[in-house]
């Protein structure tokens, strides 16, 4: 007996290390055409992606040309939004060329909404990733978001029997900090099950355990709570709508306490439906081009190559690798090049999916009214994410694609979503920490779920210090004055071609991927700003822009063996240089593994 006693004992203490080391990985939503099974820990399920019809039309933008954002010259109220296209110069140290570039000088509305709600930017925080974290750690998170403009976390919570534990060291983390910064819970649906009512039963205590915490996030006084998922949860009810109204929203733990605003990857005609569930919607896909697919930019280029009128040009035009082709458009190409990257780049920052999600919000609203016997406005929160790049192999949690983040896709989104502020209540940043699918904005801490290999030396916090400043125009309306010169500049490791012995092929859509280095520059006033992909400089890979004051997008192309470096200059003098070591950031030939990551950068001047 005491044998067996021993040996259950060891079995147990395993089972409990494998269950505490356990790291979630979050599904996803993803195109059609792209849907492979993916496993969440001992789930599986398959990524959807609701309908889009609508679009829109966003301004080309090709590498080594500049795209020009200028603040506001007056302090005089507006509540209009203009674009104006502006010649800007570009020289290098071997040519001078001077071209039309189109200028976005989109600017937000200048006074807060009429009705005086207040606008918040909170960032996804992955709890999954939190395991060794303490109490320490959390102040640390929350002190650096406060400072970087962002107003709370969304705590992005799964089926692990340690992340309540985690979530209430982030909420005294919080309280201790002192500061105006503030949780709600992400019900992570893709990894917490939803077959029962018992399911449904732990959710509400969930929920229930910091609903009237000082730091909870309230919304017309009610604790705000959203999900990742959950669009399939029938709670052992028999049906998805009843399931939530009667096991969650409105059950009496809860009736009345929460405002719930989840992200259910549904066609929004589904909306209305969802009566005295949904308090609003969260579009979770709105951060990325997602229509864009390796498949949707053949189809383009299709379309492109049958209005070329020389059969030999055509034939030349689809013979050429996709990457090539969108490259040699960059470069200042032919003509049908440019135009299939013209078509491509409306897709880039677009808000085409939130006036869909928004329109649909407005049969929600008829069912708030009635529900509370008033008018209601349901919520609209809005995605923003600088990158997207998941690397895991068939035996492992079978993810491998990207989502077009290139062209400036985090400052073009921040600016289409401060055009639209007034419809707009909450933008939510993803993600501060999710390792997995390389769009994490915070520091590299905590535990990783098997990303190391495309994380280890790939930093991104440089972005904060665009999330700030963008993040500062979207809550007051007015674009905050640059005090100091800044540039931030990013790429990926490896050439969008390049061959590695990596057993894990090359991702999903990687042939949409440009060959460049981008950089944003926020000068206070004009300046010439040079950039270089190479130690010995030639017309392709050092080019110098005269920029003017304000926020300006820049690209230059970039070879294997290519480094980065972008320079500031004022009067003839340097006032910022950024420079990795060629240790920090070499562009690879033969990479050892696939990685599509970005390697960001940032130098403010002193």
């Amino acid at each position: 007996m005491q044998s067996l006693a021993l040996a259950l004992y060891f079995l147990a203490v395993f089972t409990g290390l494998v269950n505490a080391l356990a790291i979630p990985i979050r599904r996803i939503s993803i195109p059609t055409s792209e849907r492979p099974v993916i496993s969440v820990g001992k789930r599986h399920y398959e990524a959807r992606q609701e309908s889009s019809t609508t679009s829109t039309s966003i301004i080309f933008e090709p590498s080594g040309f500049v795209v020009t954002l200028r603040p506001k010259p007056t302090e005089t109220a507006s509540t209009t939004t203009t674009s104006t296209t502006s010649t800007s110069t570009a020289t290098s140290t071997t040519s001078t060329s001077t071209s039309t570039t189109p200028t976005s000088s989109q600017q937000p509305q200048q006074t807060p909404p009429a009705d005086g709600s207040k606008k918040w930017v909170v960032a996804h925080h992955m709890v999954g990733n939190t395991f060794p974290y303490k109490k320490e750690d959390w102040l640390e998170d929350v002190k650096l978001a406060h400072e970087s403009g962002i107003d709370g976390f969304a705590l992005n919570t799964g089926r692990d029997e340690w992340e309540p534990d985690r979530i209430a060291d982030a909420y005294q983390a919080a309280l201790e900090s002192k500061l105006d910064f503030k949780l709600f819970l992400s019900l992570d649906m893709a990894s917490l099950p939803c077959n029962s009512a018992e399911n449904a039963q732990y959710l509400r205590k969930l929920v229930l355990a910091h609903v009237d915490h000082p730091n909870q996030l309230k919304y017309d006084n009610r604790a705000f709570v959203s999900t990742f998922a959950g669009e399939n949860c029938q709670f052992g009810q028999g049906g998805v709508e009843y399931a939530w109204k009667t096991q969650f929203t409105q059950h009496p733990e809860l009736q009345g306490k929460i405002y719930f605003v989840p992200s259910f990857f549904i066609d929004p005609a589904r909306f209305g439906s969802f009566n005295g569930v949904m308090d609003g919607d969260f579009n979770w896909n709105s951060g990325w081009p997602i229509k864009v697919t390796t498949n949707f930019a053949k189809d383009l280029l299709n379309e492109v190559a049958n209005r070329v009128k020389e059969e030999s040009q055509r034939g030349g035009l689809l013979r050429k690798p996709l990457n090539q082709v969108l490259s040699t458009a960059s470069a200042g190409g032919d003509s049908a090049e440019a135009e299939l990257q013209e078509a491509l780049s409306k897709f880039i920052g677009s808000t085409d999916t939130d006036t869909e999600h928004l329109n649909a919000l407005k049969a929600l609203s008829a069912s708030l009214g009635k529900r509370d016997g008033e008018e209601v406005k349901p919520v609209y929160m809005a995605a923003v994410s600088p990158w997207f790049f998941t690397h895991y192999g068939a035996n492992s949690f079978n993810k491998n694609f990207i989502f077009l983040s290139d062209q400036h896709l985090y400052s073009k989104r921040w600016e289409s979503i401060i055009n639209s502020r007034d419809q707009l209540d909450i933008v939510q940043v993803l993600t501060w920490n999710d390792y997995g699918e390389s769009h994490y904005i915070g520091p590299i801490k905590g535990d990783q779920p098997d990303s190391e290999s495309w994380t280890d030396g790939m930093d991104h916090t440089a972005w904060l210090g665009l999330t700030k400043y963008y993040a500062t125009a979207f809550k007051t309306g007015q674009f905050p004055t640059i005090e100091k010169d800044q540039i931030y500049m990013w790429s990926r490791p490896h050439s969008a071609t390049a061959q590695s012995p990596d057993p894990v092929p090359q991702p999903t859509n990687f042939e949409l991927t440009e060959d460049a280095v981008w950089a944003v520059v926020l000068t206070t006033a004009p300046a010439k700003v040079t950039l270089t992909t190479s130690n010995n400089p030639d017309a392709n890979s050092q080019k110098t822009f005269d920029v003017p004051a304000g926020v300006s997008k820049l690209s230059i192309p970039i070879t294997p063996g290519g480094i980065m470096k972008g320079v500031i200059e004022r009067d003839g003098k340097v006032v910022v240089e950024l420079a990795p070591t060629p240790e920090q950031f070499t562009f690879q030939g033969s990479p050892k593994n696939y990685n599509f990551n970005a390697f960001v950068a940032s130098a403010v001047a002193n």
